[in-house]
């Protein structure tokens, strides 16, 4: 008894399997959503991130070391050629200061003993004594030895108060251009340094001209070689919101430089300002610059494709007449990230699958 309930508790669950078998051999096919090729116009574009910056910038420095003693502008402010920044008041190097005063010392008693001479030979010239050749000697001795006091004073002058003349002891620093004091980077009582062959001197100011203004970016290896110069491109601020500013590309660099492990070249371009918005040097930048056209061209959407896993080929799947889908390679073109160029593979009358999208049948299907 026990025997004949076993076999009949297999028959019956060998009959289940069978009839859910036959449900799902029955059951049809998936249906996908299928789309065709349409013409568009795909541009491919590279965006470079950057700043903006003055084309002519001029750094003011002085020409003589001391402490700021006044500046006389503030940032922002318009200047023209020779209008007068700041005043530096020299404090003079003890020890130069004491060379120079040993100098005046020295070159006065040459003088003194010279002036003698001249004084005692002038009487005998007149008395017809000496000759004129042997008299102009002398005064020609003596005029060199008050110039040369003269030399030493002015040098003790210029270490004292930085100034030869009598306009005391401070020193004017101005403005070498015309244009807007972008940085002033000192305070009163700061020390400076002037710039001579082995310092380049401290900067007291910093005046750009912001009528005219640059784009300063970098880009790919990858990339830098469709570059050309005089192309149109375009400049977004972060600054200035839905705002885009012609600029026109006029320089490439020859050389990269290194960052991150990828290479980097330089780039520069002239930016169209208008009257309505005032650009700040500095200002964080994008360039949109086109690499690549394609007007009206045969195309499809990137998210169609599908990649074979050994040779990480393209290809598509396009219905037959039966209903079920060919495995087609395709050859691309341009693609602008979103729609990509077909050249060879597809027409336009074919129905391509979408193969991660079903029918809305088949989604309802799955929900029950």
């Amino acid at each position: 008894m026990k025997k004949v309930i076993i076999f009949g508790g297999i028959a019956v669950a060998l009959i289940a399997v069978l009839i859910w078998f036959g449900k799902k051999n029955s059951a049809s096919p998936i249906e996908y959503k299928t789309e065709k090729a349409f013409k568009a116009t795909i541009i491919k574009k590279s965006v470079a991130t950057g700043k903006v910056t003055p084309l002519e910038e001029v750094e003011i420095k002085p020409q003589i070391a001391g402490i700021i003693d006044k500046i006389v502008v503030e940032e922002g402010a318009i200047v023209k050629t020779g209008d007068l920044l700041a005043t530096v008041r020299v404090v003079p190097n003890e020890q130069s200061l004491t060379s120079a005063k040993g100098r005046i010392n020295s070159v006065q008693i040459q003088l003194n003993n010279t002036k003698i001479q001249y004084d005692r030979n002038k009487k005998l010239f007149d008395k017809g004594v000496i000759s004129r050749q042997e008299f102009e000697s002398l005064e020609l001795s003596y005029n060199q030895a008050k110039n040369d006091l003269r030399n030493a004073q002015n040098d003790y002058q210029i270490i004292k108060k930085g100034s030869a003349g009598s306009s005391g002891a401070n020193t004017n620093i101005r403005a070498t251009t015309s244009g807007m004091v972008v940085e002033i980077p000192v305070k009163k009582g700061y020390q400076v340094v002037e710039t001579n062959g082995f310092s380049a001197g401290t900067t007291i100011a910093t005046i750009a001209d912001m009528t005219k203004m640059i784009f300063e970016g970098k880009v790919d290896e990858s990339e830098v070689g469709k570059l050309v110069k005089g192309t149109e491109i375009e400049i977004s601020l972060g600054a200035i919101e839905n705002k885009k500013f012609p600029a026109v590309l006029n320089f490439i660099a020859p050389k990269g430089t290194e960052e991150a492990g990828a290479v980097q070249f330089k780039i520069k371009a002239d930016v169209s300002l208008d009257d309505e918005h005032f650009i700040r040097a500095g200002y964080s930048a994008n360039a949109e610059i086109v690499l690549e056209r394609k007007d009206s061209v045969l195309s499809i959407k990137e998210s169609l494709l599908q990649f074979d896993r050994k040779t990480e080929l393209p290809y598509v799947e396009i219905k037959n007449a039966e209903g079920t889908f060919d495995k087609k390679d395709v050859k691309l073109g341009t693609s602008d990230g979103v729609n990509v160029e077909i050249l060879e593979g597809v027409t336009k009358d074919d129905d391509i699958k979408i193969w991660n999208q079903t029918s809305k049948e088949e989604d309802k299907k799955d929900n029950i």
